[in-house]
């Protein structure tokens, strides 16, 4: 890469910190750290990284989901969480507060650097690919794909990077069953096409913005043991 991208660590046991530097630096990533929450969103707020890893665990006032949630206020940055825990309900809320991805500790370093590259790579793709149609109208949903706007009968749903790059694949194939590893590989990458239980979360999240009622979805349905489909009754795609 010609210009190094820059990585901010907001975790607050020092070993952590280091450790990360360490491993970041020596894959060629500029790296800075924030001990606590509240200084975490300054030093993201300034510095505009280009990644940010967050500890769910903090000890000041504020934890890595209400973290989280203040960042995605004003900031689109890619955010992986590293936890402890791993628990379908933790990364479920991670998800929900605008998480793209997760790390377990204690972590590996080569999966971490791995899912770092696959996160940049996106956030790249997203921001430079051109689409064929300017939107898409299924039913009450309207994806302005010039824009990255969604909206709801009207209403704009705020969606993350991640989330909207999921409904992007299943909207450009409405009413085609989509294969987990087929969603996998287009969204997250090669690298997660085994990741079923990773993409269920986010349709857990993403039902939970889009549908009227998400625990009776009528706009992305599953194929059980095969994958998704955005179900379109009404479509209009206008170039």
């Amino acid at each position: 890469m010609s210009q190094k991208a820059r990585i901010l660590i907001i975790e607050d046991e020092p070993k952590v910190v280091n450790l990360l530097r360490e491993v970041l630096v020596g894959a060629g990533y500029e790296v800075s750290a924030a001990f606590t929450g509240e200084n975490g969103i300054e030093r993201a707020a300034l510095d505009q990284p280009d990644l940010v890893i967050l500890d769910i665990r903090l000890a000041d006032s504020m934890d890595g989901y209400a973290v989280a949630g203040r960042l995605r206020e004003f900031s689109e940055v890619p955010i992986i969480m590293l936890t402890g825990k791993a628990k379908e309900g933790d990364v479920l809320r991670g998800f929900e507060m605008g998480a793209d991805d997760y790390i377990i500790k204690p972590f590996n370093s080569k999966e971490l650097l791995m899912r770092i590259c696959a996160i940049l790579r996106r956030a790249s793709r997203g921001s430079s690919v051109a689409p064929n149609d300017s939107e898409i109208v299924c039913d009450a949903l309207r994806i302005d794909l010039a824009r990255h706007k969604v909206s709801v009968d009207g209403r704009e749903v705020h969606l993350t990077p991640t989330e909207y790059n999921l409904l992007h694949e299943l909207a450009v194939h409405n009413n085609q069953v989509l294969l987990h590893e087929q969603i996998l590989t287009a969204v997250w990458g090669a690298e997660y096409q085994n990741d079923v239980d990773y993409l269920r979360a986010y349709i857990h999240t993403l039902r939970q913005k889009i549908e009227t009622d998400p625990n009776n979805p009528k706009l992305i349905q599953r194929c059980p043991g095969v994958g998704y489909v955005l179900v379109c009754k009404e479509i209009t795609s206008d170039s």
